[in-house]
């Protein structure tokens, strides 16, 4: 049988402040110093600094683009995964991943936390959303204080 890497799926916002995209490169480089594969929708933001950082380290990066264009995707990109479906793509990237780091983002990363939450795979929150349900703060989301605790918690709770 095949000993198969972790995919972990990176996701944020397309305009990250820059403390947001200096945690996105970290957790890039931790993931790939760790041998896992990151996940994420291919274009910028968030999702380019992961890969950047991941491609300091000789990481494999996998983008799920939203267009039918394989020329969209961020430089860092080694494997483009073409959809032609818009925002929809956001399902593929967390069922991909066997444990999702959220990095700040708007309404599309919310999404994308809720499909993996629903599905049971775990995410971890770095300066990202908070949620609560009839006023009550929700623990879905696992808070990590940095970049290795990210990678660290995703590894040991990655599902099979």
């Amino acid at each position: 049988m095949i000993d198969r890497k972790k995919c972990i799926a990176v996701i944020g916002g397309s305009q990250p402040t820059s403390k947001e995209a200096e945690l996105a490169e970290e957790v890039g480089r931790q993931l790939a110093k760790q041998d896992a594969i990151l996940v994420c929708g291919g274009l910028g933001g968030v999702m380019e600094a992961a890969c950047k950082g991941s491609s300091s380290e000789d990481g494999i990066t996998i983008g799920i683009l939203p267009g039918d264009n394989r020329q969209t995707a961020n430089p860092y990109i080694q494997i483009p995964i073409v959809t032609g479906i818009g925002y929809a793509r956001n399902v593929a990237v967390v069922k991909s991943a066997q444990a999702v780091i959220a990095i700040g983002g708007s309404y599309g990363t919310l999404t994308e936390i809720g499909h993996a939450l629903q599905s049971n795979i775990p995410v971890i929150g770095l300066n990202t959303w908070v949620i609560s349900k009839n006023g009550q703060q929700d623990s879905s989301i696992i808070p990590a204080q940095n970049p290795a605790e990210a990678v660290k918690k995703a590894l040991e709770l990655a599902i099979d």
